[in-house]
């Protein structure tokens, strides 16, 4: 079987965060674009910073989507129902100019994932090492079975997190802590799994 091509450190990082950036950046152009009256057809400056946002942020996944496909012509799963996702209610905000639906967005996603994780637990097929077993090479069955529960109870805390952000929060302070605080929440917790790894026969080259 021939060997998939696989993305440089670089293209993943511009892949994920590529399109959290873009959707950051348009959200504050939004806004400011509204309190200098150029938006009149929107009614507040936080739902023109959602509309502006959401529209650059599903444009920027769907063009990750096929770059990663131009590139591997090959699709995660994960990848696939986050930018399904991404659209649904991205368009669901644009269409109906309601903030909710793109910040119910992580919820949904981190919710989905950590059922799957679960799940995978609960039959004894963790999920995680059906879909990253070649990027773990030399993890033992335990090992995995404690990354997928790990995996789960931060996507289970990120569920509930959104949820009290996107309630108690501006729209403002929610996109910082949705573009910033949960992607420095994930990167330490990724590089917080190391020790259970190395514990659990992960061969390093």
């Amino acid at each position: 079987m021939a060997t998939r091509p696989q993305l440089s450190t670089g293209a993943r990082m511009a892949i994920n965060l590529g399109p959290l950036i873009l959707f950051f950046a348009a959200s504050k152009a939004g806004k400011a674009l509204f309190e200098r009256g150029a938006l009149p057809g929107l009614k507040d400056a936080e739902v023109a910073s959602a509309v502006i946002g959401t529209g650059v942020f599903v444009v920027a996944s769907l063009a990750a989507a096929l770059w990663h496909w131009a590139k591997t012509r090959h699709l995660p799963p994960a990848m696939i129902f986050t930018t399904v996702i991404v659209v649904l209610f991205g368009g669901l905000t644009i269409w109906l100019q309601d903030k909710a639906f793109i910040q119910l967005k992580p919820t949904i996603i981190y919710g989905v994932f950590a059922a799957l994780l679960l799940g995978g637990l609960a039959t004894g097929r963790p999920t995680l090492q059906i879909v990253m077993e070649d990027a773990l090479p030399g993890l033992t069955t335990r090992g995995w079975k404690l990354l997928t529960r790990n995996w789960a109870l931060l996507f289970i805390a990120l569920l509930f997190a959104n949820e009290a952000a996107r309630r108690l929060l501006s729209y403002d302070d929610w996109l910082s802590f949705k573009v910033w605080g949960v992607t420095a929440a994930i990167f330490i917790f990724t590089m917080a799994q190391a020790p259970l790894l190395a514990r659990h026969g992960l061969k390093l080259d």
